[in-house]
């Protein structure tokens, strides 16, 4: 797979780790930034990032800053996007089964011993399509 990853100042100690687990697994990447610990608007990197996975361009991505709350407001206003904010491997893997999030959301400030769990399962987990298909279209029709 491809994923576009990005971070504000916040999150790109973290945004390091997180190129490697997506490396590590196989998949290619491009870094959006931001490159330094110098303070950047989260909703610029969540928008290039967004729109990078919406195009097609990129299967999914991974977002980071403080919380991860405001990167997660910021790419779900782009069309195509659903982003989800995951501190657990549960929420990631049902963001992918139920929900088809094509971006992760992690908070940098205090990461999680589980973070590489956290995105191996987002990066692994598929839509199961069914029952929640409906529900998913609902959503698409709702950026119309």
């Amino acid at each position: 797979m491809r994923i576009a990853i990005g971070a504000d100042h916040r999150g790109v100690n973290l945004k390091a780790t997180v190129i490697k687990l997506v490396t590590d697994a196989g998949h290619s990447y491009k870094d959006f930034g931001t490159f330094s610990t110098e303070s950047v608007d989260y909703p610029d990197i969540a928008k290039k990032v967004g729109e990078a996975v919406a195009s097609g361009d990129f299967d999914r991505g991974i977002l980071v800053c403080g919380t991860g709350i405001g990167m997660c407001i910021a790419a779900n206003k782009v069309k195509g996007i659903r982003a989800a904010q995951c501190y657990d491997t549960f929420c990631a893997v049902r963001s992918r089964q139920h929900n088809d999030a094509n971006i992760l959301c992690l908070g940098g400030e205090e990461p999680l011993p589980q973070m590489a769990e956290i995105v191996n399962t987002f990066l692994t987990a598929e839509f199961e399509g069914g029952r929640h298909q409906p529900r998913v279209d609902k959503i698409k029709a709702m950026e119309s």
